[in-house]
């Protein structure tokens, strides 16, 4: 199959923001990869499942070398080039299209060739990795026609600008598949939540509804999670999730981080709910794990919390304190010393080779009593009561927050667990407070003492599954950070995750790939025709950094909606 193909559906997709339309060019698409499901990954722009957090580590800057040697102008001039038109991937097809001309050249470059070369690119490792990650690059653009030279670079940069969500592929397997039947959506969509590879979910399907319905949960590999609905009332967390009896769970919210603990035989590992793995990062937890739960394999839902000394006293710590761990790289276990962490575990999804998800909560529960020992400070069940009284459940929630908890969780008894969904089966509840999670997805370099690093961010809501953008900015931010690392997240730490994420620069502004998240606290806000969203913060600062959060996490633009009317008319900041 030629690449020259798989070019053209990214125009055809690129040329519309219709999701029933990209829905119909995808499905005639596919039929095409039924006999290779991989290639289906070069539709997101990648060759490895969203399980997989590997990445092609070429930089923006080393594609401008690409592009050079590929095409014969010169570096400078290309650098120069890049910064009128702010993308490399349009730069490709203008330079590349030029010398094909010039050669009477005839593309011949295959799909497989691509794949199998972006492929490779993840192995290579020491003296020379970048020369040779170059090399494979080079040649495929100097076998690609302007429109393919386009896709290339963008794919390598993660910036293929076609619009392809998640529910897009989704409803376009289905539609490839079985056509126009909402049944078998469901279905292609719960598959693919257990086991976030298309791939494998677009080969399954092709095997028929029976073979949807067998997949499961696999230990070892990231998943996404079941999601909580923001709630602020007691009454609305009750009509939520009361089950026939009236009856809810209602759990500590701990001001941790998420993590799934798997274990395969003597292999325990760590994911974050961005599904990157954090295991080398927290040798105490495994160890814990390894000690005071009992099973062969299993997969368990928990909140990792950091805790010290406080005149004498073990008290937990903030979410802050225990970020530095989750980013640390050296001096593990000295850190781990510095900052210990205990686990709250408060869900099992899979134990001893069979998944649990579709087990009542209440059931759940109880599969967690008898496989976790609970050791003081090291390891223990979220502290949890059941119950159908509105006003016990309510002096639980003021006893969490007295006693330092962000809040509670409320929970269905009889709920099954859904990964990766918000599906009413759990809510939180905390005070409030006008915060949300957003994505960086530009900044502009500072002046005076922090020349040369990029200070102001311009942060975006989720519009994944809307059709356009998948991000638009509700504001800059300029405030917030800190300027020593001992007092939260630095400046200096934000510029140096961005300045690889570098996708286009122009003046002193930069985009950036959306893969920084972090929590902005704002006064309110404000319909506004300056930022995509049409919405923007006022008064906003960032308070820090979520490294275990990924950009699925974040505040959505109906989020924005609501949260403007809630906040609508305040005049207090939360500081």
């Amino acid at each position: 199959m030629k690449y020259s193909e798989f070019a053209k559906v990214y125009g055809e997709l690129a040329s519309t923001t219709k999701r029933l339309e990209k829905i119909e060019i995808l499905s005639k698409f596919l039929n095409k990869l039924k006999t290779n499901p991989k290639l289906i990954y070069l539709l997101r722009g990648r060759v490895l499942p969203d399980y997989d957090e590997k990445e092609f580590g070429l930089s923006g800057k080393l594609m401008i070398k690409a592009i050079s040697k590929a095409s014969g102008v010169g570096v400078e001039k290309v650098s120069k080039r890049f910064n009128k038109v702010g993308d490399l991937g349009d730069i490709a097809f203008e330079l590349m299209s030029k010398k094909k001309q010039s050669t009477l050249f005839s593309s011949t470059l295959k799909v497989e060739t691509v794949f199998g070369n972006l492929n490779k690119l993840f192995d290579i490792e020491g003296k020379g990795s970048v020369d040779r990650k170059l090399a494979l690059v080079i040649e495929l653009l100097g076998n690609a026609s302007g429109d393919e030279a386009k896709y290339i670079i963008r794919t390598v940069l993660n910036d293929l600008r076609i619009g392809v969500a998640d529910a897009i592929l989704r409803d376009a397997i289905v539609e490839t598949v079985f056509g126009k039947d909402k049944e078998m959506s469901e279905l292609v969509e719960v598959a693919y939540d257990k086991v976030n590879d298309f791939s494998l979910v677009f080969e399954t399907a092709m095997k028929g509804k029976k073979a949807l319905e067998k997949v499961q949960v696999i230990p070892g590999r990231p998943m996404k999670v079941l999601l909580p609905i923001k709630v602020t009332e007691i009454d609305e967390a009750f009509r939520i999730c009361a089950d026939d009896k009236g009856r809810v769970a209602v759990e500590h919210k701990y001001d941790g981080f998420r993590v799934l603990i798997n274990k395969v035989g003597d292999k325990v590992s760590l994911f974050t709910r961005r599904l990157d793995e954090v295991t080398k990062q927290f040798p105490d937890v495994v160890e814990t794990v390894k000690k005071n739960v009992k099973g062969k394999s299993f997969i368990l839902d928990s909140e990792v919390v950091g805790y010290g000394l406080v005149k004498g006293k073990k008290t937990y710590k903030p979410f802050e304190a225990i970020s530095q761990r989750i980013r640390r790289k050296y001096d593990i276990e000295k850190v781990s010393s510095l900052l210990p962490v205990e686990i709250n575990v408060f869900d099992v999804i899979y134990l001893n080779g069979k998944s649990e998800i579709n087990l009542p909560f209440e059931k759940r529960r109880k599969l967690l009593e008898k496989v976790v020992k609970e050791t003081p400070w090291k390891i223990r069940l979220s502290k949890q009561i059941i119950t159908n009284d509105k006003k016990k459940a309510s002096e639980f929630y003021k006893n969490a927050l007295k006693i330092g908890e962000e809040g509670i969780m409320v929970k269905r008894l009889d709920a099954p667990y859904r990964p990766g969904r918000r599906v009413g089966n759990m809510v939180k509840m905390k005070p409030d407070s006008n915060d949300l999670d957003l994505v960086i997805v530009g900044a502009e370099y500072g002046t005076g003492k922090r020349a040369g690093g990029l200070t102001s961010f311009y942060v975006a809501c989720n519009n994944v599954g809307n059709g356009g953008k998948k991000f638009l900015e509700v504001g800059k931010v300029s405030s917030g950070l800190k300027e020593k690392e001992s007092e939260g997240t630095t400046y200096k730490e934000i510029n140096n995750l961005l300045k690889p994420l570098i996708i286009s620069e122009k003046d002193n502004v930069v985009k950036v790939k959306p893969k920084v998240v972090v929590s902005v606290k704002y006064q309110n806000i404000q319909k506004s025709p300056r930022y995509g969203s049409g919405y923007a913060l006022r008064f906003p600062r960032i308070t820090h950094y979520r490294p275990e959060r990924g950009v699925y996490d974040i505040a959505s633009l109906k989020d924005i909606k609501k949260e403007t009317k809630q906040t609508h008319g305040r005049t207090d900041f939360l500081g």
